[in-house]
């Protein structure tokens, strides 16, 4: 495990590189909310097989310290300054959820460093704002947050996990401490994501998004809706993962990862 960041404290990362396995240019997985990275990605840990990874905790969230000095306990823009970071040497960059708006915003301000670009599930809902169903889903994510801000941390993993009956990850103290971060973190769906650099990048671009089931209910449903426009407007490839809901890289890991070898090799 190291330590790396432009300035202190240095947020935590975690190294996965086995013997043999190509050192330079390494992948950057970053993780969503109310996660961690080794908890998002835990299944994606063969690919150090043949590549070296790093697994950066977001501040707030795992084993990194707290963002200070900042409204929000979690803020894309600086995750993203952090990401950059991790690709001084230049890298392939992966992010699923919030992660995947934050290697949006990190590719498009150092187009220069990515090698490739993998976007899991981004809910970069402003460059579909258009579509009055994804309007539709801001409001009611706003008007969601708003009540769950009023709420303790351990009242938020009640409706996030028991009310749905979804088993908690452990441990119990990390996730506890992801809620608190989550509940006050600066809006992702709400970032201005530059798209002009992402569509004219050189580097390959995929968009991966779990074929979920059309009945389910709240926010959730409305992005892969989001999924389509983001790959059409920059310009990526666009897979629809079967059997897979929001976190397709821990649903399909299989599929997932072939994918990811496929676009590291292109890139």
């Amino acid at each position: 495990m190291r330590a790396f960041a432009d300035r202190e404290p240095p947020i935590h990362v975690t190294e996965w590189m086995d013997a043999g396995a190509v050192a330079d240019p390494p992948a950057v997985l970053v993780h969503g909310t109310l996660s961690w990275g080794t908890l998002t990605f835990e299944r994606q840990r063969t690919l150090a097989l043949r590549r070296r990874l790093l697994v950066p905790d977001r501040r707030g969230f795992g084993a990194s310290p707290d963002l200070h000095g900042s409204r929000y306990t979690s803020d894309h823009d600086v995750d993203a300054r952090d990401v950059i970071a991790l690709l001084s040497g230049g890298g392939h960059l992966v992010g699923h959820s919030y992660g995947a708006v934050v290697a949006m915003l990190a590719a498009a301000a150092r187009p220069d460093l990515v090698r490739s670009l993998a976007l899991i599930e981004p809910p970069a809902h402003m460059v579909a704002i258009d579509d009055p169903v994804v309007a539709a889903a801001v409001t009611r994510a706003r008007a969601f947050m708003a009540l769950a801000r009023r709420e303790s941390a351990e009242d938020y993993l009640r409706i996030v996990f028991d009310d749905n009956d979804v088993p908690r990850p452990a441990p119990p103290d990390r996730l506890l401490r992801a809620a608190a971060t989550a509940l006050h973190e600066r809006p992702c769906w709400l970032a201005d994501v530059p798209v002009a650099p992402l569509a004219s990048a050189a580097y390959p671009r995929l968009v991966l998004v779990g074929a979920r089931d059309a009945r389910a209910a709240g926010f959730d449903p409305v992005l892969p809706l989001v999924a389509r426009t983001v790959a059409d407007r920059i310009g990526a490839d666009l897979v629809t993962v079967a059997g897979a809901g929001h976190d397709v890289q821990r649903d399909r890991p299989g599929e997932t990862n072939r994918l990811l070898e496929r676009l590291w090799s292109a890139g």
